[in-house]
């Protein structure tokens, strides 16, 4: 991979950890859905002029929107607001367990022995991070985000069945437009009159939103698309895995949290499981014997 490329490729696990930690410093004056719809309108305004209409795939796409987006993200933000940034994102990453069990389920995908071993290895990690002492009465927050995670891997499920009618770039722009008015309509619907929420808004709230829009969405979604364009699935996936790093990073740096000791220690554990499922060794060891041969 050129080293330009690479720089490219670390964007994505930055803007998208770093939005760990912005969004939740802006959950303080947003609530969840009003805060997500937000972020999916201001991201569809930048990117859907750039791609066509996916006719024939509209009504698909608003189901996708749905479960994918409104409802996933909607489960997700709604336990971050409820509990710490660092516990919540090493959590988050059980939804590529998660995604492996239901593709297993639902579309008859069997798992290498590596791959089940991760999976063993990072639930085991998800019930470290559980019986943490730093987790009590957090209980709602933690079921909310694993049951985001597991509305993820339903909504990849969905995904791949138009997989390569659609470009990467253009599935994220109309989730967007989709996603956002639903998750707006959402709000309205829960949460109530936003009006007095977006009037009380300090710029710092508006930054977050700017960033969860532009920066974490628009700019990591066209890092991470231009970089699986140039090389192979398998290469790229393992950037990921400095995901969680960037998100405590920005949790500890920004929000003053304090990681408790047992969750970190659970942290490594999934990121480990979590790394056996979408590394492997044998392709990346062939590509480099045939780079170096």
């Amino acid at each position: 991979m050129q080293f330009r490329h690479i720089l490219i490729a670390l964007i994505v696990p930055l803007t998208w950890g770093f939005g760990f930690a912005f969004a939740k410093a802006g959950l303080g004056h947003f609530p969840p859905l009003l805060l997500m719809g937000l972020r999916f309108v201001l991201a569809a305004l930048l990117l859907v002029w750039f791609v066509p209409i996916p006719r024939g795939h509209l009504w698909t796409l608003c189901w996708i929107s749905f479960i994918a987006a409104t409802l996933q993200y909607g489960l997700t933000f709604s336990g971050l607001a409820r509990m710490a940034a660092t516990p919540a994102v090493l959590l988050v990453q059980s939804e590529v367990i998660f995604g492996v069990i239901i593709a297993a389920i639902l579309l008859g995908e069997r798992p290498s022995l590596r791959q089940v071993l991760g999976i063993v290895a990072g639930l085991g990690g998800v019930a470290v991070i559980l019986d943490a002492p730093a987790l009590e009465g957090q209980w709602i927050g933690v079921m909310l985000v694993l049951s985001g995670a597991l509305t993820w891997a339903f909504g990849q499920v969905l995904i791949r069945r138009i997989d390569g009618a659609l470009s990467g770039f253009q599935l994220t722009a109309w989730i967007g437009v989709m996603a956002g008015p639903q998750m707006l309509l959402a709000s309205l619907l829960i949460d109530g009159d936003p009006l007095p929420a977006i009037k009380a808004a300090p710029i710092e709230a508006w930054m977050t939103v700017v960033y969860l829009g532009v920066v974490m969405t628009a700019l990591g979604y066209s890092a991470w698309y231009y970089v699986l364009g140039r090389y192979p699935v398998p290469m790229v996936m393992p950037v990921l895995l400095l995901l969680p790093v960037a998100a405590i990073f920005g949790a500890v740096t920004m929000l003053g949290e304090v990681p408790d000791p047992t969750v970190l220690a659970g942290g490594l554990v999934v990121i480990f499981g979590v790394g056996a499922v979408i590394i492997d060794p044998a392709y990346l060891l062939a590509l480099w014997r045939k780079k170096t041969g």
